[in-house]
């Protein structure tokens, strides 16, 4: 996963709060195994609007979301993080984030930076009174800066230490691939006569069928994939 410590680009002031999983991505974009390939669905229904945020071309290339207070409530899918990242966010602010939601950002890359409802108002202020303005977040000194304010956000240790090294669960098993590979070495003895295991990082390519695309074409999109 790619490491994220600081990021510069446009900010989108999303003026909406009560934001739901199927809002951010409708249930029939959930059939795709791959992380990706979900940018035209993100906020499908509201994007028909032509007068939507994402509509206006000084957002189109947004990578911070400046949204109201619960974003990500509802359903569960990891799918509205997927559709977030791909369209090209790494930073999503708000006053509140549900549970689930929050800690699927941190497995795929994206921050979820939380901010009291005022400091949201007043990045919403900067970001309408000059749109397309670029905002700056650190990570490291959990600040977010947009014009000449500088403001502090808030999230956990550990969300914030996976997202600046970049790891994803995958990543955090293969820390201790050292004690697995002896696990699997002793089991190995002690049971013979059950299933050898696959070594971790040696997990075969082997091609699957999904809904949309025929077999031939379909990769394994299982995650130890591509850990070669």
């Amino acid at each position: 996963m790619e490491k994220l410590t600081v990021v510069t680009g446009t900010g989108v002031p999303l003026r909406r709060s009560n934001v739901d999983t199927d809002q951010i991505i409708p249930a029939v974009f959930l059939k795709r195994v791959k992380k990706t390939g979900f940018e035209d669905a993100l906020f499908y229904a509201w994007r028909r609007d032509p007068e939507f945020v994402l509509n206006r071309p000084e957002y189109k290339q947004g990578k911070i979301l400046v949204a109201g207070p619960d974003f990500g409530i509802g359903s569960s899918r990891e799918h509205a993080v997927w559709a977030l990242r791909d369209y090209g966010f790494r930073v999503v602010i708000s006053s509140r984030f549900a549970d689930i939601f929050y800690g699927n950002t941190a497995k795929n890359g994206v921050l979820a930076a939380i901010m009291p409802q005022e400091s949201v108002e007043l990045l919403w202020k900067l970001l309408e009174e000059e749109p397309g303005r670029e905002m700056t977040v650190d990570l490291g000194a959990r600040t977010v800066t947009c014009g000449d304010v500088t403001l502090p956000f808030e999230v956990g240790d550990y969300v914030r230490w996976r997202l600046m090294n970049g790891y994803d669960d995958i990543d955090l098993t293969l820390q201790h691939e050292d004690d697995i590979a002896a696990y699997e070495k002793m089991r190995a003895e002690k049971f013979p006569f059950k299933p050898k295991t696959i070594p971790a990082k040696h997990w075969p390519d082997v091609p699957i069928q999904s809904a949309r695309e025929p077999e031939e074409t379909q990769p394994w999109a299982g995650p130890i994939a591509n850990r070669e």
